[in-house]
């Protein structure tokens, strides 16, 4: 019989002890690994949900609000800006670029962004089917809207207030669906995109507008004239123009203006900051179940070697080496830890799939199952070096059989 064969044995003599100690190491593995999947993937998403964005401007208030609000798009405006207000900004000699949005309502909780097609560009959004919007009250919906939601091209729906569906019914003006977006893993997967003319258009008492062609027109929204102070924006997204902007532009217009410039790179590192407390106390009791785990497997080999003593003095009068006692006991050990953390894998994985099955907001944000990252093979790794460390005792003990003790005692 060799060692492997032995060892199984041994595992298979007492199964409910090896079951729980499986069990019990596959717990603590399987919190850290969806806590490895879900953080790695959270911070990927905001990484290139916020690329090439450097500043958010829009109304005071919580400057981590305005970014929520209008990069990720799960949270509510601070309010509005004034269009002529808005302009001032983008004539700044340090802005490269500036896209307006306008935002308030929504299609089944999914947001309606009143934008310009640079706004799609920053995420090198393609479509799937159909075409981009052209005209007012015209849409380009996004994959994950399109699915969850039923949308295709030449359907057409109203709008709600707000980002709850049982917002109250824009019943007067229809939305026309003119395009599906290919899925980009981004959070313009979850948008319907218009122009801000569109928005506005829902918002007016009036059901007939007179269309003005401009003598100057707008930087922002060439449809109307510039500086018109009667029209608003919910905020802008700037590129900036040189490094020195960095410092220069959010200090100029949060003391010479009745705007707010955030930084998503400052306000979502302070993000992180506040989950992060949440995600340590979670690994922390993580690792509080793996070390218990390896403290049992542990106690378990140290008192199944009192009852095995006899059988390894057996081996040793049969010609089995002390160095073959010695790595039985190792290989045990090693063996539920590995067991323990495959199992723990699969059910971190496993977890992570049902959770993203039944809760659809995990669906919007992007979160998947189906994704590996190379710390879980360090998780595994680590997993037969804590088999070793765990076994290290009971293998001396069992390095050290003395033959004619044992066979005499009995």
């Amino acid at each position: 019989m060799n060692l492997f064969s032995l060892v199984l044995n041994y595992l298979k003599a007492k199964p409910l002890n090896t079951l729980l100690n499986i069990f019990l190491l596959a717990l603590g593995i399987a919190v850290v690994t969806v806590l490895l999947l879900f953080n790695n993937q959270l911070q990927e998403k905001i990484s290139t949900n916020s690329k090439g964005i450097d500043l958010v401007v829009g109304a005071k208030g919580s400057p981590l609000q305005l970014i929520l609000c209008n990069i990720f798009h799960i949270d509510f405006p601070t309010g509005n800006i004034k269009l002529s207000e808005a302009e001032k900004v983008v004539r700044h000699r340090m802005v490269k670029n500036a896209i307006p949005m306008a935002l308030g309502d929504s299609y089944n909780g999914y947001r309606i962004v009143g934008t310009n097609h640079m706004y799609a560009e920053l995420y090198k959004a393609k479509l799937a089917s159909g075409d981009w919007w052209k005209n007012d009250l015209e849409v380009t919906v996004g994959a994950t809207v399109a699915k969850l939601a039923g949308l295709k091209p030449g359907d057409s729906f109203v709008s709600a207030h707000g980002l709850t569906p049982d917002g109250h019914d824009h019943d007067e003006r229809r939305y026309l669906v003119t395009g599906i977006l290919q899925q980009s893993n981004t959070v313009i997967d979850n948008l319907i995109l218009t122009n801000i003319e569109s928005v506005w258009k829902v918002h007016e008492q009036s059901q007939d507008s007179t269309t003005v062609i401009p003598l100057h027109p707008s930087s922002l929204v060439p449809s109307v004239e510039a500086g018109d102070s009667t029209r608003e924006v919910t905020s802008l997204l700037i590129q900036y123009r040189n490094p020195l902007a960095v410092i220069q532009l959010p200090r100029f217009i949060n003391s010479n203006s009745n705007m707010q410039a955030a930084s998503p790179a400052f306000e979502t590192a302070r993000l992180f900051i506040i989950l992060g407390v949440g995600v340590d106390v979670l690994h922390g009791f993580a690792y509080v179940l793996i070390f218990i785990s390896g403290l049992s497997i542990f106690i378990a080999l140290y008192n199944s070697l009192k009852e095995r003593q006899y059988d390894l003095a057996i081996m040793r009068s049969m010609g089995a080496s002390r160095s073959k006692l010695f790595i039985s006991i190792v290989m045990e050990g090693s063996f539920l830890t590995v067991a323990g953390s495959l199992f723990g894998l699969t059910l971190g994985h496993g977890a992570l799939w049902l959770f993203t099955g039944l809760v659809a907001e995990s669906q919007k944000a992007g979160v998947t199952a189906a994704v590996f990252y190379p710390a879980e093979g360090f998780i595994l790794a680590g997993s037969v070096v804590l088999g070793v460390l765990c076994s290290l005792i009971p293998a001396m003990q069992a390095y050290r059989t003395d033959i004619h003790k044992v066979l005499a005692g009995n």
